[in-house]
């Protein structure tokens, strides 16, 4: 069986957490999606901020994968985000009418984690409008 052709790196500051994912992300290699994302919810991460800057493919596995993650981490009072999707998962998120769940602002608006190099250039998918009560 050949490894998934993703990798996955994380960067934790106090209760936030950036991910950054590197690759495909297709059925076979979702599990490592799902598995690093809820290995943030049990160390107490509650703030998720996903770059996926350098991600190639991602299929409506990949989708499920995200939407599944951002319900558990409501549930615990806590956000995920997705930052600079690729152009597929783009098309998947305006196909689904469900961007607004999971699309967060650019990375310049958030706080850089520990030891961080600055965020690289945005992709052109337009941010998540802002819910009441999600405004900072």
């Amino acid at each position: 069986m050949p490894l998934p052709q993703l990798t996955v790196s994380r960067h934790d500051r106090s209760t936030r957490a950036l991910i950054t994912l590197s690759g495909e992300i297709d059925l076979e290699s979702v599990p490592l999606v799902r598995v690093s994302l809820e290995r943030c919810l049990r160390d107490g991460i509650r703030a998720i901020d996903v770059d996926l800057t350098p991600v190639t493919f991602c299929d409506c596995s990949g989708l499920n994968a995200f939407l599944r993650a951002a319900q558990e981490t409501t549930v615990v009072g806590g956000t995920l985000r997705l930052h600079h999707p690729p152009t597929t998962l783009v098309r998947i998120l305006d196909l689904t009418d469900c961007g607004f769940l999971l699309v967060g602002l650019p990375f310049d608006h958030l706080p850089p984690p520990l030891g961080d190099t600055p965020a690289p250039p945005h992709r052109s998918a337009s941010p998540a409008p802002v819910l009441p009560g999600d405004e900072r």
